[in-house]
């Protein structure tokens, strides 16, 4: 039986999160569909096919390893690669965790900052290329890991051959189709309301599983002439 202490909290326990700096780590991770996120319509940062394809590549090899973060409307504040990846691979659903305790401002901030700060850091090169030069030795491909060819060979010394990208489905997944559309924030909160309203309105009939998408079909036939 766990000891307690003055507080009476078990010695052994730990404390519940309450929404301070130290204990918003403790989140729940979920398997949401794919087709249910919801990309952030003034998303600065781009995503060329080349580095989707990269990201697609390393989810192949090693796992998707870093969940999507979202909010409580299934907006995507970090990750909008890996759902693209996710989308080319044709997976279904992706590990998520919701951000709740970020106010709009913050949101929206937090999007800008988690691209921005990682690009501030280094590589210790010579620490660099004895990694790769490892890695090489135990026959990884080292075209997993985003740099290029060009670059591993001034690295680490070795002829490297340019990795081959993943084989990835290409369009939309037929009879299905991906939509993105440009709003503004007070738009998009219309929209949301609007999609969760829409839900309420009852069950959906049809082969599409996605919600929101079956969703705005339904506000779309009530103005449909």
């Amino acid at each position: 039986m766990a000891k307690k202490n003055k507080s009476g909290v078990g010695a052994d326990s730990q404390p519940e999160a309450t929404g301070g700096p130290q204990t918003r780590s403790v989140q729940q991770v979920e398997q949401i569909p794919v087709f249910d996120l919801i990309p952030y319509a003034r998303n600065a940062r781009t995503h060329s096919e080349q580095q989707v394809a990269q990201i697609a590549g390393s989810i192949q090899e090693f796992g998707f390893c870093n969940p999507v973060l979202i909010d409580g409307q299934n907006s995507i504040i970090a990750g909008h690669g890996r759902v693209l990846a996710a989308g080319r691979l044709n997976l279904q659903t992706v590990p998520c965790i919701r951000l709740t305790h970020l106010s709009d401002a913050q949101r929206r901030a937090y999007i800008l900052a988690d691209n921005r700060i990682a690009l501030n850091s280094g590589w210790d090169t010579e620490m660099l290329a004895n990694e790769l030069s490892d890695l090489h030795a135990d026959n990884l491909d080292l075209g997993l890991l985003g740099f290029d060819a060009l670059e591993l060979e001034k690295l680490s010394g070795f002829d490297i051959e340019p990795a081959e990208p993943p084989e990835l489905a290409s369009g939309d997944r037929e009879p299905f189709q991906q939509m993105t559309f440009t709003l503004h924030d007070d738009q998009a909160k219309t929209i949301k309301d609007a999609i969760e309203r829409a839900k309420a309105a009852g069950a959906f009939s049809g082969p599409n599983e996605n919600s929101n998408g079956n969703a705005l079909a339904r506000i779309a036939e009530a103005y449909r002439g």
